[in-house]
């Protein structure tokens, strides 16, 4: 299937490496030029010269903290500036902190809004008069399978994420008059170094390896086994992609059957 990408303009944030890099790298494969963005410059310049290397098409690499106000908007009008226009939007951040209630203050709630609600309001804000002028605009907000379940010890991220879930929803029912689609997808445990991390402060706590979590985690799921970034990418570009123009408002897990309910 042709998805209808070449020659589509794409930003993509916190691509660096994991969720964000995967969905970069297949975008750029179906031939979009793409703009990526993390807090690491170094890293990110990694990844652009190695998706670049990997098709051959044009990459830029925009560095920022998505968490600060000002960055959002920044990255965006870089984007829109090199490449005369913006057709693709992917919002996906670092998530905030693990933790229980009793065991996070004021400020790690207030960058936990920062990161994972205002970084995606302050982007599609930024992005909204470029997006209208193309013919294929498109955004996809990256949230997590934890707006559904919750997931033990990540009150901040089963909180705040549930927030851009309602702004996603919102959005397409907005601007899908005006041709913009708005879709999220939910993904759940998956190989990224976020999820190393999560699963080494489990372990800490279990008094277990890494490598035990990573068996036990993969067991939750009818499949047996934990997701790759590569897979998420794929159906992260189907949903950008002018292939999927009667998607909108879709809030689509990627949880090899994780999720037990019904709807």
């Amino acid at each position: 299937m042709d998805l209808g990408l070449k020659g589509k303009k794409a930003l993509v944030t916190g691509a660096s490496r994991g969720l964000g890099y995967a969905t970069a790298l297949l975008l750029a494969q179906e031939g979009a030029r793409v703009a990526i963005n993390s807090r690491d410059a170094a890293r990110l310049e990694q990844s652009r010269a190695g998706i670049a290397s990997q098709t051959g098409v044009e990459v830029i690499a925009l560095p920022g903290d998505l968490a600060n106000a000002e960055t959002p908007a920044q990255v965006v009008e870089a984007a829109i500036h090199a490449f005369d226009g913006l057709d693709l939007l992917v919002t996906n951040t670092g998530g905030p902190k693990p933790g229980s209630f009793d065991s996070l203050g004021e400020a790690d709630w207030q960058r936990a809004v920062d990161l994972c609600l205002m970084a995606h309001v302050r982007l599609i804000q930024a992005a909204l008069p470029a997006l209208r002028q193309s013919k294929s605009a498109s955004v996809l907000t990256i949230t997590s399978i934890s707006v559904k379940q919750p997931i033990a010890n990540l009150v901040l991220s089963n909180s705040v994420r549930a927030a851009t879930v309602g702004l996603t929803k919102s959005l397409a029912l907005e601007l899908g008059r005006e041709g913009i689609r708005v879709n999220s997808i939910l993904p759940a445990w998956t190989e990224t170094e976020r999820i190393t991390e999560l699963l080494a402060s489990r372990a800490q706590a279990n008094g277990t390896t890494v490598e035990e979590e990573m068996r036990k985690q993969a067991q939750e799921s009818p499949l047996g086994r934990i997701s790759s970034p590569e897979e998420f990418a794929r159906a992260a570009v189907f949903l950008l992609s002018p292939a999927a123009s009667y998607l909108t408002g879709v809030m689509l897990p990627v949880d090899g059957g994780l999720y037990k309910g019904t709807f």
